[in-house]
Parts: C-alpha cells; structure tokens; sequence
C-alpha cells in the first residue's frame, strides 16, 4: 500500500457504484471492505470482482483478496465511508454506521438526489456526512463484473477530510473534485438523471434510447420543468455534461440525423450502459424515482408551484410492480401530453 493513503475505505452499499468505485480503490492498493446484501457478496465471493470500462481499462481482483461483509465490522475504523446503499436505505446504513464507527468519521454520500447527505446527517448526527456526485454510468454486465460506460468524474462538497484523498482517488482512475459549494452540481446531475425514468421504461439499452427522438422528447420536457422551478428557487444548476442544460434540452429536441451529427460527444456510451433504473425495474426492486423526479416534484409545491410531468413519472415508475410494461415513444409522450 502507498504511504500516501490515508487509511482503509468501507463501502456502504456494494451495488454498481460501490463495487465499481470501491473496487479501484482496492485495486490501487487501498484497503476496502465492502458492505452489502447478502446475494451480492455471494457474487463476489464466487467470482471476484471484475472491473472494466469504456476506456479499454480492465482490473480482476480475486475473490480471496476481497474483504466482504453483510455488516459494518465491529471495531471497524474506516478513514473514509462510501455511502452508496439506494436513497430508500440511506436512513437505516447511516444508523448503523453511527452506531458502529467512532464519532467524526467521514462519510461520502455516492448516491443520487440532492437529499441523502442531509437524511444520513439526521440519522447519524455523530458522523461527519458529506455530499458527493458520481457523474458516470456503472452497469453490472455479469456476476461480480461491472463496468463504467459514460466518462466524468466525481465530485464531493470540499472538507479537509478529503483532500488527502484527492491523489488516492486519482491513482485509481476515479479522479474526485471539491467543490464549496456542490448544490449546482447536484442538480446539474440530477437534471441528467430525469432521463433514468425514461430509459427504464423504454426498455432499451442508453444509447439506443437517446437516438430516438421520441424519447429525447420525454427526457428535454422533464429537464424544462425542472429548470423553470430551479429558477424560481434561485438555484443555477452547474454544467455536468458536454453542454448547459438549457441547450441540451434543445438539442434533444433536434431531429435523429441531426442530433447524431451535433451531439456525437454526449453520445459517447458504449452499448452496454443502461440505467440503474432500468436495472431495478428488471429485477422487481424499488427504484429512486422518488430521489429524482421525486425532489423536482418537493422543491416545487416548497415554491407554490406544480411540475405535473415529473409528478407523472413518479406514478408511472410507481405503479410498474402491478401494470409492467415496456412504453414505446409515442405512448410516453402521450403519457406525458407532449
């Protein structure tokens, strides 16, 4: 291990980004332990961990180098939590890290949403709980293997506690930035997630959804009436993609050859990207529309206003369980009266 790294690294969560983000770590030499449900690690214990991206970079840790837990480790003493659980389990992991781990130690908050951190602070109000953005697409593509489909880096609101870690993190390929203030970019990245929904109920991988402009159609409409209620809050949200976010809503307007040509940078996903939505609706578990569309919707009726269409997609994500089924373009616009 580097004398440089500040400690070991618990991942609180090993889904797609824990395993991913977690996974480089270790593979950089930094001790990790990952913390998850009990079909995942058996995964890993079977097979290992298997790391790949869109890059051409490829790292296998093998299972018997991989320390796997279904609960934090009595006596654990973590320099640095990952909090990637889904929004829906942040209250209950930050109970159970507060109770298990020293008071001050520092917790990322890796998921998506704007509100997690401020649930997980609540929760444990003995742990130092900090914001954070992952920017990229991680998909599971077979049993322990996970691979990262769209580019970025993560960002984290910026606290003394991390920035020994900025080499680390740097070191194992997932570069992280600190940021004063990291409100904007949250919602820079929250307005690109609006396209989650979509794509989870298109039922078609990422890439291929986004070349129809039908579907852009949903994905831009759901961005404007997010914006119209940032404005109103006072919140500029950051620039997380290639372009603004008030002209990304247009190009997605564009027609399919054009946009093609215009937005060949934003279209850079490799074909195995898809949403952890999409992935969620797969497999019968509860998605995090309510951390998505769901905030656009609160951050709304917090200003006196409505945002119907995002209110639209949290009852559709709602009531897949009971009526599932794939909507084609035209039945999604209609469904959200474009």
């Amino acid at each position: 291990m580097p004398d440089a790294t500040p400690g070991e690294v618990l991942v609180m969560g090993a889904g797609t980004i824990g395993c991913f983000i977690g996974g480089r770590l270790a593979a950089a030499g930094v001790p990790v332990t990952f913390v998850g449900r009990q079909r995942v690690l058996e995964k890993l214990a079977s097979h290992g961990l298997t790391l790949s991206d869109m890059d051409g970079g490829r790292h296998k840790l093998p299972a018997a180098g991989l320390r796997l837990c279904e609960q934090v480790p009595v006596g654990a003493r973590p320099a640095l939590v990952l909090l990637c659980v889904k929004s829906g389990a942040t209250a209950e992991a930050a109970g159970e890290l507060a109770f298990a781990l020293p008071a001050g130690t520092t917790v990322v908050s890796l998921q998506n949403g704007i509100s997690n951190s401020a649930a997980a602070s609540q929760a444990g109000p003995s742990l130092n709980v900090l914001s954070g953005m992952v920017p990229y697409n991680v998909a599971e593509i077979g049993p322990g293997a996970f691979h990262r489909g769209t580019p970025g880096r993560l960002a984290a609101q910026d606290d003394v506690a991390l920035r020994p870690w900025l080499p680390v993190f740097e070191r194992a390929g997932v570069p992280l930035d600190l940021h004063a203030d990291l409100l904007p970019v949250q919602w820079g990245k929250l307005l690109l997630n609006l396209n989650n929904p979509v794509n989870a109920l298109s039922g078609l991988p990422l890439r291929e959804e986004l070349m129809l402009r039908g579907y852009r159609r949903c994905f831009a409409s759901l961005i404007d009436e997010a914006l119209s209620i940032l404005n109103v809050a006072g919140i500029a949200p950051a620039q997380v993609a290639a372009v603004p976010a008030r002209r990304l809503s247009s190009l997605l307007r564009l027609p399919d050859w054009v946009f093609r040509i215009v937005a060949a940078r934003m279209l850079r996903i490799d074909a195995k990207a898809r949403s952890s939505m999409a992935d969620d609706l797969a497999l019968g578990r509860r998605t995090e529309i309510d951390a998505l569309s769901g905030e656009v919707v609160r951050l709304a009726q917090e200003h006196g206003l409505s945002a119907p269409r995002n209110a639209r997609m949290v009852g559709l994500l709602g009531a897949w369980p009971e009526q599932p089924r794939r909507w084609s373009a035209r039945q999604l616009q209609d469904a959200l009266g474009l």
